[in-house]
Parts: C-alpha cells; structure tokens; sequence
C-alpha cells in the first residue's frame, strides 16, 4: 500500500467534522454568552456573591473567591483550593455570570466530595500532560524512521490514549457541575425557575459543546494516528 507522507496526508480529511464541531461550538458558547450577560438575574447578586454564598452553604468556607484575567478563563483550582473568576463573572449579575460562578463552585463541591471521575481525572492528569505533548513528536519521527521506527509509533498512540481518556472523562465532570450548578441557583433562589434558569441551562450547555468538541477532536486524532500506523505496517 502507498504510504503518503505526512505532510500531504489525506487522513486529515478524519478530523474535518471535529474542526467543523469546534468552531460551531466556540461561536455558540460566545453567542450565547454575550446574549445572556446582557440579561440581568432577579435576585441581582454578582457571580462573586454567588460563588461565595454556596461555597459556604456547602462547608466549603476555607474555598477563596478570586479574581483571574481574561475572558472566560474561570476555574476552580484544587491544589490551592482557590475559585477564580473573570472579572465579568466576579462583578457580573447577568444570568450567565451566576451560571458560570456556579458552575465552577459545582467543581469545588465535587473536590470535596470526592467526585470519583474528578479524582480519576486528576489523577491522570501528569500522564495526560505528558502524553499530549510527547506524543505526536515520537510518532513521526518513528513515522520518519521507517519500520525501525515501530516503536516509536507505538509508543506515541499508548501516550496519546491518556490524552484521550483524559478528554472522555472530562465529560462527565463537566456535565456534573453544570447540573449541581444548577440546582444550587434554583434551590437558593439565586435564580427564577423559568427563563432564568432556561438561560443559564443556555450558557452552560454552550460551554459544555467545547468539551464535546474536544473530545471528538482528540478521538479522530487517535484514528488518524492509528490510520498511518497501519498503512506503514502495510509498506
């Protein structure tokens, strides 16, 4: 079989409906967050406020709420047990200002419970890193060596299969959070059941398409990196 170098490789053409899957997601989670930072909740409490309030109702008082740069760069930080959020989520009190302050407090309250697909996540973490960054890098200069470089390939997928368990796993964190966010807003009455909540559901299932389209991306990339290693074993 012709083995095409990979530099006009044709199996780029698997990771077409990922790319197509991540702009359509990164154009939706801006849409509808700019949409839904213009609507302002009832209670007109800010995502600080918010963040604060439900770490505490949740025995999580030693949980810091802080300020982060950038735009949309909100997360919570279990090693330093630090929930950092954007200064338009920290000084917002738009529907998706409390959506995403509570969403990340859902993270907080999963570290302290034990979520075990969080810890499962942190726990592959270090190899996951490693993976993704080594990964490719081996696999073609094995690509490059020819069969002596089998290993090499091999080698490469086993690396990158954490990147991608990595990304799976995420899922389910994610869309754990966005559901106790959720019924934290509605069940403190931070927001009205009805629109509000429908808006905030919008912001954070916006976010959540992102995870989705990573993890399709990372997928296919494994495909294709499985691809070219049969078309070499077929030389």
């Amino acid at each position: 079989m012709m083995f095409f170098p990979f530099y006009i490789d044709p199996t780029y053409m698997l990771l077409i409906p990922a790319i197509i899957l991540a702009l359509y997601a990164q154009a939706k989670v801006q849409s509808t967050f700019q949409r839904y930072s213009r609507v302002r909740a009832s209670s007109g409490v800010t995502g600080a406020q918010v963040a604060r309030s439900l770490l505490d109702k949740n025995h999580l008082s030693h949980v810091s709420v802080e300020i982060t740069p950038g735009h949309l760069t909100d997360h919570y930080d279990p090693r330093t047990k630090k929930l950092r959020l954007s200064s338009e989520i920290y000084h917002g009190n738009s529907l998706a200002a409390l959506g995403v302050a509570a969403h990340e407090t859902g993270h907080a309250a999963q570290h302290a419970q034990e979520y075990i697909p969080l810890n499962l996540r942190n726990s592959i973490f270090p190899v996951a890193r490693f993976g993704s960054n080594l990964a490719f890098p081996l696999f073609f200069i094995g690509l490059l060596f020819g069969e002596g470089g089998s290993f090499l390939m091999d080698l490469g997928i086993i690396l990158f299969s954490f990147a991608v368990l990595f990304q799976v796993i995420t899922l389910p964190v994610e869309f754990n959070a966005s559901k106790r966010a959720l019924q934290m807003l509605e069940g403190e009455g931070y927001l009205m059941r009805g629109g509000e909540i429908t808006g905030a559901r919008k912001v954070l299932n916006a976010a959540a398409l992102t995870y989705l389209a990573a993890t399709a991306m990372a997928l296919l990339q494994l495909l294709r990196l499985i691809v070219l290693r049969g078309h070499r074993r077929n030389d």
